[in-house]
């Protein structure tokens, strides 16, 4: 059986991407796809990418319509735009997969002092599951409310979670420099996002204070045995449309090893389907490299260490459109349908590109 699938705000990238995913899914069928902005548009009006796959047109956004055609409902807002609207999905039978902030952190008091409003269901907070399938794949498969990380936090938390629950590093002084392409700001332009403005320069941004910044301390935190983790987080803007590199620094509790570090990554990712290990010591591509993940729901992570400085550096690559936002939606996805968690999302990168 089919399962049925909606997207809520599926005219942004997210959505795009969503669809691009799911409209090749050999065990879904997309029903329903909401915008405000273009209801009666056909979808490949707006993502041109999709000509030829599907006939659909956007709808208006009503619950009483999803909860008739779907069985599964991807939210795809802006950040503050889920926070009701989910509760009334759920109250419905439906299950839920939020692609924006709005579930992420458990304490409510975050959301006042990273996302500037207060959050208007805590109780759901206790009941949404971080939906990062490396940490939390059991707990998704009985989830009715999955919370998608964000794209730069996603990247974080993969390159820095085998050293952190290995007891490795010393988590008071972690540095997490981050090069992000351009769809991660929407598909709607500032004056910063603007192409003309960011075309050839590096521009660091929110370089303290960032928001993902509490749910990447909230997950290395509950890794730490609960012992509170503290990280530096400075994103850059650079010139790629697609893609995330961070470069993560950190100094060790002890003295390390290689083999310490090959033992922890092998440790947590030994069998997981979407993190490659890339540390390989000749040629162009020795260390992760977000060029080479495009197009793919992986994320590879590597690692180099720095004794002049007494510090090691942790790598982590990802498309910040697919594992960093939808495909890691599609992943829940399948883990939520019982179904293999690969299935749809088994693509290689391009090479060249």
């Amino acid at each position: 059986m089919m399962a049925r699938i909606g997207i809520i705000g599926g005219s942004g990238y997210v959505g795009g991407e969503l669809l691009r995913l799911l409209l090749l899914h050999p065990n879904v069928d997309v029903t329903m796809v909401t915008s405000r902005q273009n209801a009666g548009e056909y979808l490949f009006n707006i993502h041109p990418n999709l000509r030829g796959l599907t006939q659909l047109k956007f709808v208006p956004q009503d619950i009483s319509e999803l909860q008739k055609n779907c069985d599964f409902v991807f939210t795809a807002t802006p950040h503050g735009g889920s926070v009701n609207l989910v509760s009334k999905l759920l109250e419905v039978g439906l299950k839920v997969i939020d692609m924006s902030a709005d579930f992420r952190l458990k304490n409510s008091a975050d959301y006042e002092i990273y996302y500037g409003w207060q959050h208007a269901h805590p109780e759901l907070l206790r009941e949404a599951v971080y939906g990062l399938p490396e940490l939390y794949r059991e707990e998704i498969k009985g989830a009715r409310l999955v919370a998608c990380p964000g794209c730069m936090a996603t990247s974080a938390i993969l390159g820095l979670a085998p050293i952190v629950k290995a007891g490795l590093v010393d988590t008071d002084k972690i540095i997490v420099d981050l090069k992000v392409g351009s769809s991660g700001g929407g598909s709607k332009p500032t004056s910063a996002s603007h192409h003309p403005e960011r075309f050839s320069g590096v521009r660091p941004y929110q370089v303290a204070g960032h928001r993902h910044i509490a749910e990447v301390e909230q997950e290395l935190s509950f890794l730490n045995n609960g012992q509170p983790v503290t990280i530096g987080f400075t994103p850059h803007a650079v010139n790629m449309v697609r893609g995330i590199l961070a470069t993560i620094h950190v100094y060790p509790k002890h003295k390390i090893t290689s083999k310490d570090l090959w033992r922890a990554l092998r440790g947590m990712y030994g069998n997981e389907p979407f993190v490659r290990l890339v540390k390989y010591p000749k040629g162009l591509c020795q260390f992760p490299d977000p060029k080479f993940v495009v197009g793919t729901n992986f994320c590879d992570v590597g690692f180099e260490i720095d004794e002049h400085a007494n510090r090691f550096l942790m790598f982590s690559a990802i498309d910040n459109m697919c594992k960093g936002a939808s495909g890691q939606g599609v992943q829940c996805l399948n883990l939520l349908m019982g179904v293999d968690e690969t299935v749809g999302l088994k693509s290689a990168g391009f090479h060249p590109m």
